[in-house]
C-alpha cells in the first residue's frame, strides 16, 4: 500500500528514490531492505533474501552504546535544552549502568516489562538504555494516555514497573494511575498489589516521591557492587534476537496495538537510518522535537546516537515550533527530525527569518504523502537539501530521498 501511494507522487513533480537504487545504480524505486525481482517467484517459505552489500548487525543495544562510548567518550550525547541537561557519552554510559543495576536491585529481571510514560525528558532515554542493558523490555507509553488507555496497555503486556513524572501539562500521572490502581497510595514502594493491574508492583517517579513510589534518585543509588556484577553476568547472556521494546499505535481506530521489537530490529533500523542520512563517522547534531514514545525519536534519534555517535538535541518536553528553531540555531544542528505538521509550524513562526539554520543539511520528515510545495519550502528555506521522507509503522522505517 505504501508503495502504491508513493507511486503517484511523480505526477506532482516529486521524485522519490529508494536509497539502495540511488547509491548502487539499481533501478529507481528499488528498496534498501528488499530487492524484489521483476516477477515474484512462487513462495516456498516465509523468508526473503535482502541485499547483502549492507550486512545486518548482530549486536545488542548495550554493545552498540559501549563501542560508541569507547570511540567518543567526551562528545555530547544528549542535550535537553529546557531542563539544562547535558551528558557526554561517558557520563551517559555511567548513569545507564547505575540505573540498570538499580532496576535489578528493585527486583526486576530479564524479560520483565517496564513502562516509560511521559514527555521528552532525560529519564526517558536513561530508561531506554538501562532496560536494554538489563534485558528488561521497555514499553513506550504515549504521554497523552488517559486511565482506560493506560490500563489497557499495562494489562496487555504485563508491565511490572512504570516510570513517569508527577505531571505534564494537564496530565497528572499519579492521579491517572490511581484510577486503575487505587491500592497505590497505601502500598509500600515496590510492594504494590493491584486487582486491576495484577502485574504492576513497582512505580518510579522522575521528579518527586509520592506514596507507594520510588524516586528516580533511589533507583540510581540502589545498585551496589553485587548488582553491578549481576548486570555484567546477565549481559553475557543477552541475544540480539531477544525482545527489548514494545511500541504501541495511537489507538485511533480502536484499542492501541503493540509491536514487539528485538535488539536486532532497533539496531539495524538505526544503522540504516544513519547510513541513509550519511552521518556514519561524522560528528553530527540532530534536533529532535518529535516524541520519544515514537520510533522516529527513540530509534531514528537515540539509537542512531548510540550507534553512530550523533548528538541528540531535545528542544522541549513536547513539540514547540519556536523552541525547535531556537535549538537548531543555538546548538548548530546538522539534522532535524519531525512530522509534516511540525515543519509547517516551524515555517509559520512569525520570527522564522531571524533564526540561523545554516548548519542544517538534512533530516527526516515522517509522513507521506507530503505536499510538494511544503517539501520544496523545507529544502530551500530551512537549508535541508538532504531531506528524506519516512513511511513508518511502530516497528520500522522506510526512508525515501526527496528531490524537488
Amino acid at each position: 500500500m505504501a508503495t502504491a501511494r508513493l507511486a503517484a507522487l511523480p505526477r506532482h513533480r516529486l521524485q522519490l528514490l529508494r536509497w539502495a537504487g540511488e547509491r548502487r545504480g539499481a533501478a529507481p524505486g528499488s528498496a534498501l531492505h528488499t530487492r524484489m525481482p521483476s516477477i515474484s517467484p512462487k513462495g516456498t517459505n516465509s523468508y526473503i533474501q535482502g541485499p547483502t552489500d549492507v550486512p545486518l548487525l548482530d549486536k545488542t543495544m548495550g554493545q552498540c552504546l559501549e563501542e560508541t562510548v569507547a570511540r567518543f567518550p567526551n562528545r555530547e550525547a544528549l542535550v535537553f535544552c529546557r531542563d539544562g541537561v547535558r551528558k557526554t557519552f561517558a557520563q551517559f554510559k555511567e548513569e545507564v549502568d547505575q540505573a540498570a543495576a538499580g532496576l535489578l536491585a528493585l527486583g526486576l529481571r530479564k524479560g520483565d516489562r517496564l513502562g516509560m510514560w511521559g514527555p521528552n525528558k532525560y529519564e526517558w532515554v536513561l530508561m531506554q538504555f538501562a532496560t536494554a542493558q538489563a534485558g528488561i523490555i521497555l514499553v513506550s507509553v504515549n504521554p497523552a494516555y488517559q486511565a482506560s488507555e493506560l490500563e489497557f496497555v499495562l494489562r496487555k503486556v504485563g508491565c511490572k514497573a512504570l516510570v513517569f513524572p508527577t505531571q505534564f501539562k494537564t496530565q497528572k500521572y499519579y492521579d491517572i494511575l490511581k484510577q486503575s490502581c487505587p491500592e497505590l497510595e497505601k502500598s509500600s514502594p515496590g510492594g504494590i498489589k493491584s486487582k486491576r493491574l495484577p502485574d504492576l508492583s513497582i512505580v518510579i517517579m522522575c521528579d518527586s516521591k509520592l506514596p507507594g513510589t520510588f524516586h528516580m534518585d533511589e533507583v540510581m543509588q540502589a545498585g551496589d557492587s553485587s548488582h553491578m556484577k549481576q548486570l555484567r553476568a546477565m549481559q553475557q547472556t543477552l541475544s540480539c534476537n531477544e525482545p527489548i521494546n514494545i511500541q504501541f499505535t495511537s489507538g485511533t481506530t480502536g484499542s492501541p496495538k503493540g509491536a514487539t521489537l528485538s535488539h536486532r530490529n532497533i539496531v539495524n533500523n538505526a544503522n540504516l537510518v544513519g547510513l541513509r542520512l550519511g552521518i556514519e563517522g561524522q560528528e553530527s547534531r540532530c534536533g529532535l522535537p518529535a516524541p520519544l514514545y515514537h520510533c522516529l525519536a527513540s530509534v531514528g534519534g537515540c539509537m542512531v546516537m548510540a550507534l553512530h555517535g550523533t548528538s541528540c538535541i531535545f528542544s522541549s518536553p513536547s513539540f514547540e515550533g519556536k523552541a525547535a528553531l531556537e535549538a537548531v540555531s543555538r546548538e548548530k544542528c546538522s539534522f532535524l527530525l519531525g512530522t509534516p505538521t511540525m515543519f509547517i509550524d516551524m515555517l509559520s513562526q512569525p520570527d522564522f527569518e531571524s533564526y540561523d539554520l545554516s548548519t542544517l543539511r538534512g533530516g527526516i520528515i515522517a509522513g507521506s504523502p507530503v505536499p510538494p510545495d511544503i517539501l520544496k519550502t523545507i529544502i530551500t528555506k530551512m537549508h535541508m537539501p538532504e531531506l528524506v521522507a519516512e513511511l513508518s509503522t511502530p516497528d520500522t522505517f522506510q526512508l525515501w530521498k526527496v528531490s524537488v
